[in-house]
This record gives structure tokens, C-alpha cells and sequence, in this order.
């Protein structure tokens, strides 16, 4: 039995996204690791942002956990990953379960992330900032 970690989820989540993650691979002999194991020593180095080798001892082996990501993260026909449509899954049964609407009704963009450029009328300097206007 492992440590919880913050980035885990349970069981029951895991059980929604589990059939997803199993087909990413083609099955030549049994799994030595649980699958759950490594999707949540996944979201610990990608909460965490630490090395592979650097994952807790309590986790699959790094070797392991990396090559599962990486058969995750390859993108398909459409530009997604499995690892992006098992987050969304997870995101979307969050949202059914709090009874709200599955699909959310509005987007906030951080100012940093994108410029001003159209509605700008004017370019100038930002004293404040002290950055000059794009």
C-alpha cells in the first residue's frame, strides 16, 4: 500500500477513464504494475513538476511510468492525446456528478496570455508596467 499523494484520485475515477488508458497499448504479457499506480505517479510529476527519477519510491518504477506516458502522449488523427481526453473524462464526471452543466458556459483568458491587439485603438508606453504597448 502506497502513500496519498495530493494529485491522486480515487479509485472510482479511475475506474471511468481505465478502459481509455488499457487500449493505448497493445497487451503482450500481464501488467507487473496497477495501471491506477502509474496514471497517479503521472499527475504527481506533472503537479509537481520533478525529474522521472526523482517520482517517490512508493510509485512504479520511473522507467515504467515514463514509457505508459509516453505511449499517452502521442497525438492522434485529431491532435489530442489519450492522456488530454482521460483528464477532460475526468473533468466532464466532476462536473455531472456536482450537478452541473458538462460543458462550461464561460472561458477566462489571462491578460498576459493574450495580447490586445484588436481592440487597441492606440499603441503607447505603460508607465506602471514599464512595458511598451504592442
Amino acid at each position: 500500500m502506497r502513500a496519498t499523494y495530493p494529485s491522486d484520485i480515487t479509485r472510482d475515477q479511475f475506474e471511468a477513464i481505465r478502459c481509455m488508458l488499457e487500449l493505448a497499448r497493445k497487451v503482450t504479457h500481464p501488467r507487473s504494475y496497477d495501471l491506477y499506480d502509474i496514471f497517479c505517479a503521472v499527475l504527481y510529476l506533472l503537479r509537481e513538476g520533478c525529474r522521472w527519477r526523482a517520482l517517490p519510491h512508493d510509485f512504479p518504477k520511473w522507467n515504467n511510468v515514463y514509457y505508459h506516458y509516453r505511449i499517452w502522449t502521442k497525438k492522434d488523427n485529431n491532435g489530442k492525446t489519450i492522456l488530454d481526453q482521460a483528464m477532460e473524462e475526468l473533468v466532464l464526471s466532476e462536473r455531472v456528478l456536482s450537478k452541473k452543466n458538462p460543458k462550461p458556459s464561460m472561458t477566462i483568458i489571462d491578460s498576459k496570455s493574450l495580447k490586445n491587439a484588436f481592440t487597441a485603438e492606440e499603441k503607447g508606453y505603460d508607465g506602471g508596467k514599464k512595458n511598451i504597448g504592442d
